[in-house]
């Protein structure tokens, strides 16, 4: 009798418990890191390092994947979805076609994408201004440069990448207006992006026709770009995540772009219950594009140096000074 009474009551509360909101959602975030992994060193490392910094203030655990070809960028969108993983964040413009799929498919799943715009109510899009950042190492590549001729070596010849090359090259020009300006794209393939070998290749051909500085937009092939170039004695530009200290004294700067930062405001902000869908653009001063300046490179950057790319990128912010888009018009007018 007593065990009958017990379950009644359980039952009843069940009943009278206050029911979830209709729009509530699960929070059990997942990162799907493009071709290269978690540890590129570069773009899927700012991503891992935005979901470690969430985890680390929150406690809160995430899944995540590294993808090893095409193929699995649905397979892992979908498995994850279908597992109750909400938000869902991919990183890289490679997971477009895959996302506007599986999205579709699970509408009460938040999906975010970067570095590409997925037009569909429970996705949100991160973009990022690169070549406002592209245009302060180009100014500091020019300023510092030597020999008068300064290497950009790009992984997978696609708009974005070439959205890198002309915004460096107009910063170049602007310092050093006939400034040599030496132009590489590793591959057409997502492969381009975990190629360090060709990487180094690129940039050892480069430095033969002259470049004392050499900036790579690769992924995991710039770690190539970045090992020949301090072997050789010459600089190096890193980009996406700070790369400075992977060779101290021979990476003259990064050009920063906060994924870390699109990943953490994504993961915080679905918990918080403020998530939105939609397109956001991060540039200079969106505090989403920066350059790094730390003791890293400290011996390589004088105050002069400092000043110059302080004040171009508060014209840029300002609006004093128009970088070029390469996606706008799909051209560069300097070369």
């Amino acid at each position: 009798m007593h065990h009958l009474i017990r379950r009644l009551a359980v039952a009843a509360a069940a009943i009278l418990a206050p029911l979830a909101p209709a729009g509530a959602q699960t929070f059990a975030p997942a990162v799907v890191y493009d071709l290269g992994g978690r540890f590129d060193k570069s773009f899927n490392e700012g991503a891992y390092v935005g979901a470690e910094r969430f985890k680390r203030e929150t406690g809160i655990e995430y899944r995540d994947f590294e993808i090893r070809n095409d193929v699995q960028r649905e397979q892992a969108l979908r498995n994850f979805a279908q597992r109750g993983q909400n938000p869902i964040v991919a990183v890289g413009f490679g997971f477009r076609a895959a996302m506007e799929k599986v999205a579709a498919e699970f509408p009460n799943t938040r999906f975010g994408i970067i570095d590409s715009a997925v037009n569909l109510p429970n996705v949100q899009s991160v973009l990022f201004k690169e070549h406002e950042g592209s245009y302060l190492v180009g100014l500091l590549a020019g300023l510092r440069s030597q020999s008068g001729t300064i290497g950009f070596v790009g992984g997978m010849d696609i708009p974005l990448i070439r959205k890198f090359a002309c915004g460096y090259v107009q910063g170049a020009r602007a310092a050093r207006p006939n400034i040599r300006v030496i132009q590489n794209m590793t591959g057409t393939t997502g492969a381009a992006f975990s190629d360090p070998v060709r990487g180094a290749e690129l940039a050892r051909g480069q430095m033969a026709q002259g470049a004392d500085i050499v900036f790579h937009a690769a992924g995991a092939t710039g770690t190539g770009v970045l090992q020949a170039v301090a072997d050789a004695g010459k600089l190096g530009i890193g980009v996406d995540s700070n790369q400075n200290a992977l060779h101290p004294g021979r990476v003259l700067t990064s050009m920063l772009k906060r994924v870390d930062v699109a990943v953490f405001q994504a993961f915080a902000t679905a918990r918080a219950g403020s998530w939105r869908p939609g397109v956001t653009v991060l540039g200079l001063a969106e505090d989403g594009i920066d350059w790094a300046d730390d003791a890293s490179n400290a011996p390589l950057i004088t105050p002069e140096l400092r000043a110059a790319v302080a004040k171009a990128a508060e014209d840029i912010k300002a609006g004093r000074v128009s970088v070029h888009d390469f996606m706008a018009t799909n051209s560069c007018p300097i070369q």
